[in-house]
């Protein structure tokens, strides 16, 4: 399933549309989004080498871990970078990210380095922006060649700037037509769920991480039943959402393992389980719509009740049209013609109103006559 994800960022989108977008959310209980962008970040690198991938370049935004983090783990993982490299650039946001250091020490990475450049003052978005645009043209030109964007941790840019400016940023860059496929990883236990739904809607692809022991109401807490959370601390479900074209959605979801090698993902054994994590995910109709999408018992009863315009409710009596005549009955029952007045005042004492009673001129005349009725006027 991880792997649907990999191949929708590898494969990136098609010329003149928006870059696949993916938010990777983690909590309290389940932290290892930075495993799930390490084990993208490393699938990304081995594609671009192979030239299996539209992009050929990266773009590593590092906000959570120092850039010595990441060029250790893809060392681990036999993606060796040199300051030669020309298929990726890091762009540190996390030495200094409010300038105020002047002069960095020994250890750290200065920004004359080829690979890795600092940036400062990351609550200035627009210069954060452009400052990934230089870094992916520096690798693939201006013409339009592509590249993918990895930024680890969106926590910190919220901390330094607001919901909307974020929000900008990420579009921008999904809207550029060099970026290929874009990915970032956010702890929804630190902000409002506004902020959560937002990045969500920007996103093409969800993916969420849950631990095996949730909490009785419903809400994951690693400070409960501590015996289990302790026990199952690094396993649980990934949860994918992807969202298809023609406003389609579609649910994938696997048990991870986390250990000293990485993230691994495995397929759900039970179906009770599958069955349980899809419902989970997806949203009830109530809350899309504002009424209800089926009946209750008594709603039914009612409804079946309802006598519908024009359908015949004989009742047992024998069914009659009128065509403008007096019947038969109404001969019976009524032997003089009652005047205008007495018509009248017989419907007000009645309290029926509003009723139209026609009779004849002649029953000699045919219901569908195509006599002029004004044929006696001199007109």
């Amino acid at each position: 399933m991880a792997d649907s994800i990999f191949r929708k960022l590898r494969d990136g989108g098609e010329e003149g549309e928006l870059a696949p977008a993916l938010t990777i959310e983690e909590t309290v209980a389940s932290p290892f989004a930075l495993d799930v962008s390490c084990y993208l970040l490393a699938n990304l690198s081995s594609s671009i080498l192979a030239g299996k991938s539209k992009s050929e370049g990266l773009v590593l935004v590092t906000f959570s871990q120092s850039p010595s983090f990441y060029l250790h783990f893809l060392k681990q993982k036999g993606i060796f970078v040199s300051s030669s490299s020309k298929w990726i650039r890091v762009l540190d946001c996390y030495t200094d990210p409010l300038g105020w250091i002047d002069q960095p020490s020994p250890g750290v990475i200065t920004e004359g380095s080829s690979l890795i450049k600092l940036h400062k003052c990351v609550s200035d978005l627009k210069r954060l922006f452009s400052s990934i645009i230089e870094a992916g043209r520096e690798m693939v030109g201006d013409g339009k060649t592509r590249f993918s964007v990895a930024i680890d941790s969106v926590n910190e840019l919220l901390r330094h700037s607001s919901m909307p400016l974020v929000s900008g940023l990420l579009t921008d860059l999904r809207s550029h037509a060099q970026v290929s496929s874009l990915f970032w990883s956010l702890n929804t236990d630190l902000h409002q769920e506004k902020v959560t739904n937002a990045l969500e809607y920007i996103s093409t692809m969800k993916a969420n991480l849950e631990p095996f022991c949730p909490s009785s109401d419903g809400k994951r807490n690693a400070l409960e039943n501590l015996f289990l959370v302790h026990q199952d601390f690094g396993k649980g479900q990934f949860h994918i959402r992807f969202k298809l074209r023609k406003g389609r959605v579609r649910v994938m979801s696997e048990e991870y393992h986390v250990d000293q090698t990485g993230i691994n993902f495995s397929p759900i054994s039970s179906v009770e389980t599958i069955i349980a994590a899809t419902k989970s995910l997806i949203p009830k109709a109530s809350y899309l719509v504002h009424f209800n999408l089926q009946l209750s018992e008594k709603e039914r009863v009612e409804k079946e009740k309802v006598v519908l315009p024009f359908e015949h409710q004989d009742h047992g009596k024998s069914t009659e049209i009128y065509d403008g005549r007096r019947t038969l009955a109404d001969g019976k029952t009524e032997a003089t013609p009652l005047s205008s007045g007495e018509l009248q005042a017989d419907v007000v004492s009645s309290g029926k109103g509003g009723e139209i009673i026609y009779f004849r001129d002649s029953d000699d005349e045919h219901p569908d006559s195509d006599e002029d009725p004004d044929d006696d006027l001199d007109i």
